[in-house]
């Protein structure tokens, strides 16, 4: 690829080697979750949210459980100060949840911000100043100490605004850009806005680390982030938060890299959006704890509705394969797949195993609220008989034989490939039917008489050969089966090997109570037939018509 020569590390590794979250293999607790849907997310529509959009979504989170929302940046505009006037005059905001304004630290708009958080019981103001090298040289043309008084001075004014406000607003400062800024100065400016602010125990400080572009792989931020963490003055009073972005497609990894390397918070988005490329995505990053047997404090049992209130609220859709939450990111086409599934759930429920560890599937897609009979087992011309018997046996309680559910995977795989669709669970249970139950094609038997012999029992079988009048068979046996089964060798001048005769009880989702499979074998091919009645014997001899019928049609 041409031009690849003009581009160049744009970070900084710390001045120190900084690898002790290396040594970590997992997250052992849940952040402080803050969402900023409603600033970052928002300012990142084609179409930002109506004030009645911005409402409902904000009691989604609420609903979800974030404690901590960024609300907007009131003094960018009417729109973004009346949502937050409207939360707080109409006490939309729960005693718990804590809302965040955005600032720049410029004097008016800071000022501005304090009037729109005045009535708020619980506000976080964060207040941020650009510092990478490319922005000092080529946006705000300053040196380090120049810029350093920028964020000073915006504290100051922060702390001030609180004490005339007579209020216990808490602070949050962002180096911003922080991923293109030397990690010896940006910890020099954070340190700065600390002597400022004096954080105590009962009203931490904030200082949060954003990629706000990301730019290098995430081990790299990882470093980052436990120099500062290691070096921030008041370290037990300030919550060490991370705003990573998706640029490189790292956002989860960096955010998770950072966790370890002892950030306390993380801001995000539902589903990453945000600007560019977006921001880290909460769901992902929260479902991978709890795939891990940690709580993560937040709620996503019912995801299909939580997908659906975002695309309402955002018009932004959600991938079918995001990670967790996509329509099919528990869909298994593939009938190895399939058959790895259905023979993990078969042995969690023998073995009554209470951990999850199901093959193909890292959560129980039930919990979050998904259905194995709809979500999981799908099929197609690609599915195998695995799949297509677990999807059987889910919807309808019919235990297939194993070698039955081969013949029953070919059948349906079929049907998918000639009509180049996908077969919803009950067009598989209609290829059941039509091809193994009610297949008629060449006879059928109305009725059977069985008289008791002193050594077997002798049949009068009523055959209704396709265009022919009906004709009755005699045959004995030594049960009723093999004796309807040598009246119809009879009557077709055929012979075969009947291999195979099984019963199942049906369950519950049926409304029948008799399953009978029957395999024979002619000219070392396999034929079945399936038959469902009350009668035992009458199911088992329609499943014996079926597969007779299937023969004779090929």
């Amino acid at each position: 690829m041409k031009n690849y020569q003009k581009y160049t590390k744009q970070y900084f590794l710390p001045p120190v080697r900084c690898m002790d979250w290396a040594e970590k293999d997992s997250v052992e607790s849940a952040p402080v979750w803050c969402s900023v849907d409603l600033r970052d997310g928002n300012q990142a529509l084609i179409e930002p949210m109506t004030l009645e959009q911005k409402v409902a979504f904000f009691q989604l989170l609420v609903k979800i459980g974030f404690k901590e929302i960024e609300v907007g940046f009131p003094a960018a505009s009417d729109t973004e100060y009346t949502f937050l006037r409207t939360l707080i005059e109409n006490d939309l905001i729960p005693d718990d949840v804590t809302v965040q304004v955005l600032t720049q630290a410029r004097e008016h708009i800071i000022r501005k911000t304090f009037e729109a958080i005045k009535g708020a019981k619980n506000v976080i103001v964060h207040v941020y100043n650009s510092t990478s090298v490319a922005q000092r040289e080529q946006v705000f043309k300053k040196d380090k100490a120049a810029i350093l008084k920028i964020a000073v001075e915006g504290a100051k004014l922060l702390k001030q605004l609180t004490d005339e406000a007579g209020a216990k607003y808490r602070f949050e400062y962002s180096p911003e850009s922080f991923s293109g800024t030397e990690p010896e100065y940006a910890l020099e400016v954070c340190n700065a806005v600390l002597d400022v602010w004096q954080p105590t125990a009962d009203r931490k400080a904030v200082i949060n680390i954003p990629t706000t572009v990301e730019t290098s792989m995430p081990h790299v931020f990882a470093q980052q982030c436990e120099y500062i963490s290691k070096n921030l003055k008041y370290r037990e009073n300030v919550v060490l938060s991370l705003h990573p972005h998706n640029d490189r497609g790292c956002g989860v990894a960096t955010a998770e890299m950072g966790l370890l390397a002892g950030a306390d918070r993380i801001e995000g988005t539902l589903f990453g959006n945000g600007e560019r490329t977006g921001n880290v995505d909460i769901v992902t990053l929260a479902m991978n704890m709890f795939s891990q047997g940690v709580d993560p404090q937040l709620d996503f049992s019912d995801m299909p509705s939580v997908c659906t209130k975002y695309t309402e609220y955002t018009q932004m859709e959600v991938s079918p394969r995001q990670p967790y939450a996509g329509a099919l990111v528990f869909a298994a086409f593939s009938g190895s797949h399939q058959d790895a599934i259905a023979k993990g759930m078969q042995w969690r429920r023998e073995h009554k195993e209470p951990h999850w560890n199901v093959p193909y599937l890292p959560i129980d897609p039930q919990d979050v609220g998904r259905e194995y009979q709809t979500d999981v087992i799908r099929i197609n011309s690609q599915s195998g008989k695995g799949g297509v018997g677990f999807i059987l046996q889910e919807n309808y309680g019919l235990d297939l034989p194993p070698k039955f559910k081969e013949a029953m995977g070919y059948a349906a795989k079929g049907v998918s490939d000639r009509t180049h669709k996908e077969l919803k669970p009950a067009e598989v249970y209609r290829v059941f039917v039509e091809q193994f139950v009610e297949n008629r094609g060449a006879f059928d038997v109305p009725e059977c008489h069985f008289k008791q012999l002193p050594d077997g029992i002798s049949a009068a079988v009523t055959v209704m050969e396709k265009g022919k009048p009906s004709k009755v068979v005699n045959a004995d046996g030594n049960g009723r089966l093999d004796a309807v089964t040598n009246a119809l060798k009879s009557y077709f001048n055929i012979d075969f090997v009947l291999t195979t005769y099984e019963q199942r009880a049906m369950s519950e989702k049926s409304d029948s109570n008799a399953l009978s499979f029957v395999g024979l074998e002619k000219d070392g091919k396999h034929y079945w037939g399936a038959g469902v009645d009350e009668d035992i014997i009458q199911s088992s001899i329609n499943a014996l018509v079926s597969a007779l019928n299937n023969y004779l049609a090929k």
